[in-house]
């Protein structure tokens, strides 16, 4: 047999690297085919260059570390049996049947993943309107980016990721990186910031800790965790003040200046000292680089997004592209760097609790019309907008009896991990679809082994807007099947025997259909335009044959005429500073913030499978500054615990000069004594609903020794 290569894209993060997969004569008639990974340096995103999860990602195809065959829990053991995929399915539905007719169609609840495709999140969330007739319906997205997502919904009319595409941020003079740590999150994105940076132009990173890529900055400043949105008020409230403001840009361009003008003068540059910690001197050096910069970029990621107030905190920083003319205009403006694979299609079409396919508002009478006549359903019959992310978590075994969850693992993965878990345990019925056996997929009472992104077709949409196209380059083992097979034949097995189809293809036709009109138009973007052009980024309405003239090429840069509002004018949105839910006390006198290591993905369900990932990055670890570690009187390497009112995390001190001397830092990817989720605050932000992942009270100890208090 001769080798296969098929270009697709890595299964991981939002940049979504195209690769190619070359599929060799397996060595034996009982061996897998062997599947490498080679460079594609005609994609543009990454050029060729991946990481080393995206390099090691054909190691979870092999059957030895996934599901492979369903899972039944034994009425007689308790225990998961294998089972066939008839019976499985039978259960599912006879579970789900059994809640809706007994409680309810919202004691019925459906979760979701950023890192499934567009087909999938979209007949997921027609499934659970249409088939369950269920508003409980979320997703793990919400845990990543609404809160950017809001804010721009609330500036600019439209949320995508990026308004314009990676390829402009070299182009740029000046780029204020906010609570992102590109080196390590999306390693291939970093030559953009190194080109940045040879091409003139000037970097400014705003973390408490000084990460590989905040070593990369020409200015690093390091405000106090929950403290952005002073920062970027107090940044303003400089550029009032040095006479550095857009007039003509403002009044042509943009409505409610004088009331976020007067809201960021009330944040002084000293007051932001006392609230931040960043020095006078180095606010007005930020101010300077930005201003000076003919171009320049605001660029946020989870740092200030997963706060009780990181809407706001966005808001801020986008008043600050605004009111310097830093927005609609080319190479400027505000950008979020989404973190899913899926992370940015995902919300778009249907599996978030408040929207339907095109981003539509699933309150607004129009949208439900037109989604539902695509359904072919009556629009009365859709349920209204459900609990969110952690709201529904949350209800679960209350007002919530059952769960069917899709490619997430909230066991690791959700704020107050532990209970959590709890909740899960107390249902009634709990389906879990997934490619291994997760945390959370252990506790089902069904486990359902699905297809991973070599195994099947689909589209995704990258952080910048660009949907793009996963191509299938093997076949699945043997008792494996693909997630819209598994929602199709639910859906018979419940009275719908048709409008859920297994093929991606006619899938994503009929999501073009439903998206069409919508912010998310992807009625103009097809299979073959996407394999042909590199991706298309929405909006595209529909339009003629590729090959004939007058087909919409797609819109790489938004907003370069006017804003998505009704007057197309940009809004300011007036916003002031707040502490954190919770600050530190004299019982939890220390800040913890949370990330990620370059090693592992998320909930690390997936690379923690992969030898050569648990090798280099094998536990979590607590960072924390020689200061406080004198304190305690640690040791590097020596056992450390953080403890908050809702529980406790520990691992190995990690002790450095790059973190605050009243924070600690760990990384979230690992269950166990180490699941620091089980210690974070799940309070809410009021409007995007996100959970403030990124600061909480904590006290430390050392394993060995007393609290330190």
């Amino acid at each position: 047999m001769r080798d296969e290569t098929t270009p697709t894209h890595c299964p991981y993060c939002a940049l979504q690297c195209g690769m190619n997969l070359r599929r060799g004569a397996a060595s034996g008639s009982a061996a897998e085919p062997v599947v490498e990974v080679a460079e594609r340096p005609d994609f543009p995103i990454n050029r060729g260059a991946l990481c080393g999860k995206g390099r090691t990602s054909p190691a979870l195809l092999s059957s030895r570390v996934r599901l492979t065959g369903p899972l039944v829990r034994s009425h007689a053991t308790g225990r998961l049996e294998p089972a066939t995929w008839e019976e499985a399915l039978r259960t599912i539905a006879d579970g789900l049947r059994r809640t809706t007719e007994q409680y309810g169609a919202d004691a019925v609840g459906v979760f979701g993943g950023g890192g499934l495709t567009n087909e999938k999140a979209y007949t997921l969330g027609k499934f659970a309107r249409v088939v369950l007739g269920t508003s409980q319906i979320d997703y793990n997205g919400r845990f990543c980016m609404s809160s950017a997502a809001a804010a721009h919904n609330k500036a600019f009319g439209l949320d995508r990721g990026l308004p314009f595409p990676l390829e402009d941020i070299p182009k740029t003079g000046c780029v204020v990186l906010v609570g992102s740590n590109l080196a390590e999150t999306m390693p291939p994105a970093l030559r953009y910031l190194t080109e940045l940076k040879e091409n003139g132009g000037t970097l400014i990173v705003v973390d408490p800790r000084r990460t590989k890529t905040a070593e990369q900055a020409d200015l690093h400043l390091a405000p106090r965790p929950g403290t952005d949105l002073a920062l970027a008020l107090g940044l303003l409230h400089e550029v009032v003040a040095q006479g550095r403001t857009d007039e003509e840009f403002i009044a042509e361009r943009t409505s409610g200046w004088a009331d976020a003008r007067a809201a960021a003068m009330a944040h002084w540059p000293e007051l932001v000292e006392r609230i931040t910690g960043v020095g006078v001197p180095q606010l007005r050096e930020a101010v300077q680089l930005f201003c000076d910069a003919p171009s320049a970029m605001v660029l946020t990621a989870r740092g200030p997004e997963q706060h009780s107030k990181g809407t706001d905190t966005v808001s801020a920083w986008i008043n600050l592209c605004l009111a310097t003319g830093r927005a609609g205009r080319p190479l400027s403006g505000y950008g979020c760097l989404t973190g899913q694979g899926n992370g940015q299609g995902g919300r778009e079409h249907g599996q978030k609790a408040d929207q339907l396919p095109g981003y539509r508002k699933l309150d607004d009478p129009a949208a439900r019309a037109h989604v539902a006549g695509v359904w072919g359903v009556d629009p009365q019959s859709l349920p209204g907008p459900g609990r969110s992310a952690y709201e529904l978590l949350d209800a679960l075994g209350g007002e919530v009896k059952s769960l069917l969850l899709m490619g997430s693992n909230p066991v690791v993965s959700a704020p107050r991990a532990a209970h959590v878990e709890g909740r899960l345990t107390s249902l009634d019925f709990l389906a879990v679809a997934d490619v291994v056996l997760s945390e959370t997929a252990a506790l089902a009472d069904v486990v359902l082994p699905v297809t991973q992104w070599a195994e099947e077709t689909g589209t995704t949409t990258n952080l910048e807007g660009r949907v793009l196209l996963r191509r299938k380059a093997l076949d699945a083992p043997e008792g494996v099947r693909s997630d819209l097979e598994v929602l199709s034949a639910l859906a018979a097995l419940l009275g719908h025997e048709k409008g859920f189809p297994a093929d991606p293809e006619e899938v994503f036709e009929e999501l073009r259909r439903a998206s069409a009109g919508g912010p998310a138009d992807y009625s103009g973007i097809t299979y073959r335009r996407i394999a042909e052009e590199n991706g298309v980024f929405w909006p595209c309405p529909e339009g003629e044959d590729p090959q004939e003239a007058g087909v919409h090429p797609g819109t790489p840069r938004l907003f370069l005429d006017r804003f998505a509002t009704p007057d197309g004018r940009a809004r300011f949105v007036s916003v002031g500073h707040r502490p954190a839910a919770e600050e530190p006390d004299a019982e939890y006198p220390v800040l913890l913030t949370t990330g990620r290591v370059v090693a592992q993905y998320q909930s690390g369900a997936q690379t923690r499978r992969v030898d050569e990932l648990n090798t280099a990055a094998p536990g979590a670890f607590v960072e924390l500054h020689p200061q406080l570690a004198e304190r305690l009187g640690v040791q590097e390497g020596e056992p450390v615990a953080v403890v908050s009112r809702r529980g406790r995390a520990s691992g190995p001190a990690r002790i450095t000069t790059g973190i605050r001397p009243d924070t600690v830092f760990m990384p979230f990817h690992w269950p166990g004594e180490g699941r620091v989720n089980t210690v974070t605050n799940p309070a809410l932000d009021p409007t995007s609903r996100m959970p403030e992942f990124k600061v909480c009270a904590v006290r430390v100890e050392s394993v060995n020794r007393a609290a330190v208090r």
